[in-house]
């Protein structure tokens, strides 16, 4: 089939296919033409990547478990070991997100949001307020402006 079938089979935009080509992930057999023609078994490549993807698993992460979709004496550990690490990486993220919602819930309690000029949000994110983001990198101050 086609690229255009492989990508309504799969789900998978056609770039994304061509991406997946070009890095390896998926080789589909060319035709005389120069066209590639997928078979059922690229397809299913594509919609397993696909799934994987949505999932969040990185493009090595999906290489390493194609790698052990494919090989039949796999150690079922391996597998567990790569989705346990995502799912670690999962709950870090979560609960990053989670004190970036407490704390900006505080500076929105904090407002009146009424017609003064007074912001305890602005005053918040100017003074330091605690960040969720502990390695994201501070902002330069100001060009031409005083601290």
């Amino acid at each position: 089939m086609n690229i255009t079938r492989a990508a309504e089979r799969s789900g998978l935009p056609v770039k994304t296919i061509r991406y997946y080509e070009e890095i390896g992930l998926v080789r589909p057999e060319r035709a005389a033409n120069g066209y590639r023609a997928f078979t059922a078994a690229d397809v299913h490549r594509l919609t397993f990547l696909a799934r994987a993807r949505g999932l969040g698993f990185s493009i090595e992460e999906c290489r390493a478990l194609l790698a052990l979709y494919d090989d039949r004496s796999r150690a079922s550990a391996d597998v567990k070991r790569i989705a346990r690490e995502h799912l670690d990486a999962i709950e870090a993220k979560i609960a990053d997100l989670r004190a970036m919602q407490a704390t900006l819930a505080d500076l929105v309690e904090a407002c009146a949001g009424d017609d003064r000029p007074d912001c305890p949000i602005l005053r918040g994110l100017a003074d330091g307020a605690p960040s969720a983001a502990p390695d994201a990198a501070p902002d330069a101050p100001p060009k031409g402006g005083a601290e």
